[in-house]
């Protein structure tokens, strides 16, 4: 074993100037990551000056067999913090031989929107929110659960200590600098109210790059677990009963909410959500019915309402903000699963392109 952990670690900087990128983009459901690599013979630090790819999308969903070629654009680059040296992670969609968007790709809509003079001139900040789960990965029941039945009620969990409320730290920190070392800004961790789940940020990052960087720390998250032999849950409601759900909290701003004044657009900003709220809710993850029922921290699906410190409202806007006039609020709506290519760049069209 410790040979092959050698030659897993090889470096080889000291032989060769090649480089393996691994190319990763979304499958078909939408939430599923796929990744395959490819040697390079030398380091790329440009994802235009990277080759385009292909790869079979019927066995993805995502074409079908008898025209089954998918084109990978490469579109972010991160160092790759499992085989390190110069190896690269690169973030792509996928195309149509054609060079269409094929429907999947959902960055394609993002970067309109990110690139629109408007958008642009607002530098939009988020940051992301990612709670998850961790499954015994036989049994598919939470980590630190007793197999077929239930730890004590909640109340310890949340940023808990101890190895009878914290399962799977070594998985979580393990993840933090693996992202770090990645190049994702990710902001912090920290246990949530469900036992063995959890939580990390990734922000502030700006227009897509938010998207980027968190498909990217999910692609790394899927990976440790991988290798610990654990399965990671984004189901926004994996245990059903008198337990917290797993969302994705968008703590968003644009450059006139962070000015002095910005209080009043940030209002503004919030009734144009409340005005459109069917048609976010929609795309703001699967199955977010069973977690947005008006308990566990959450409004009810079918109601907007916002409020200044309020857990259990749409959109939250925090003391500081309220202080100081300005500053940003949290959209928290969206689950876990959700696509952060979509909700970021809806939040951008509806706060700032939209007209009611």
């Amino acid at each position: 074993m410790s040979l092959l952990n050698d030659l897993i670690n090889l470096n080889l900087s000291d032989v060769t100037e090649k480089t393996i990128a691994e190319y990763i983009w979304i499958g078909g459901s939408g939430m599923d990551l796929r990744s395959k690599a490819r040697t390079l013979s030398a380091p790329v630090s440009d994802p235009s000056k990277l080759p385009k790819w292909n790869y079979d999308g019927s066995s993805t969903g995502q074409a079908p067999g008898e025209d089954s070629e998918v084109i990978l654009y490469p579109q972010a680059i991160f160092p790759d913090p499992f085989r390190r040296g110069n190896h690269i992670l690169v973030m792509c969609d996928a195309y149509t031989p054609a060079g269409e968007p094929i429907p999947t790709n959902k960055r394609y809509d993002a970067a309109k929107i990110f690139s629109h003079p408007e958008v642009v001139s607002e530098e939009p900040w988020y940051g992301i929110e990612q709670e998850y789960t961790l499954l015994q990965k036989d049994v598919k029941w939470p980590l630190g659960w007793p197999v077929g039945g239930f730890p004590g009620p909640q109340g310890p969990y949340y940023c808990g200590i101890g190895a009878d409320k914290a399962f799977g730290r070594d998985i979580v920190d393990a993840h933090y600098k693996a992202c770090l070392y990645a190049g994702i800004n990710v902001s912090g961790i920290n246990g949530e109210v469900m036992p063995g789940q959890w939580e990390f940020q990734v922000g502030p990052s700006v227009g897509i790059s938010a998207g980027d960087q968190l498909w990217v720390a999910r692609y790394i998250l899927e990976r440790i677990t991988e290798i610990a032999g654990v399965v990671v849950s984004f189901d926004p409601k994996p245990i059903q009963g008198d337990w917290n759900g797993a969302g994705a909290h968008t703590n968003y701003s644009t450059k006139s909410m962070r000015e002095d004044g910005g209080y009043e657009i940030i209002k503004k900003a919030i009734e144009k959500l409340g005005l459109r709220h069917k048609h976010h809710i929609a795309a703001y993850g699967e199955g977010n019915e069973r977690r947005l029922t008006g308990k566990h921290e959450t409004a009810d699906i079918n109601t907007f309402l916002w409020g200044v410190a309020n857990r259990g409202a749409s959109i939250r806007v925090g003391r500081d903000t309220e202080k100081e006039g300005k500053g940003y609020f949290e959209d928290r709506r969206p689950a876990s699963n959700m696509d952060p290519y979509v909700v970021t760049s809806m939040i951008a069209e509806t706060t700032i392109l939209w007209k009611p």
